[in-house]
């Protein structure tokens, strides 16, 4: 996903509701979280995500993909919402592995290093 692409339509949800205050307002977030996001000064969140689409009914295919329609017409829609939140933990599951693989692995490298000077 575009980060780019996916501020451009929160930019469109903003100017169609009034400006970012009344969005915040609409969707319970406080405007400067919202100032942040579009201005790139804090990450696209799957919570911001979630609150257009189930409180605003702008869909997440339109909202996070591009395409088909801007509102939500089906109720799968919020299942697919709960599906990227899963994988998203997923990700962050097999970053922090990844993460402690490659701590282990810079440990052994040292420890080969320090018997081959000791040897």
């Amino acid at each position: 996903m575009s980060d780019d692409a996916v501020v451009k339509r929160i930019k469109v949800i903003v100017t169609e509701h009034g400006g970012q205050l009344a969005l915040a307002n609409a969707i319970g977030v406080d405007q400067g979280f919202i100032s942040k996001v579009i201005n790139k000064k804090q990450d696209i969140s799957y919570y911001l995500i979630r609150k257009l689409c189930f409180q605003l009914k702008y869909s997440p295919e339109w909202l996070i993909l591009g395409t088909g329609e801007k509102k939500i017409n089906k109720p799968e829609s919020a299942k697919l919402i709960t599906e990227i939140q899963m994988l998203r933990t997923e990700v962050d599951i097999l970053h922090a592995r990844m993460r402690a693989y490659e701590l282990q692995l810079q440990e052994l490298r040292q420890e080969s290093g320090n018997q081959q000077k000791a040897g």
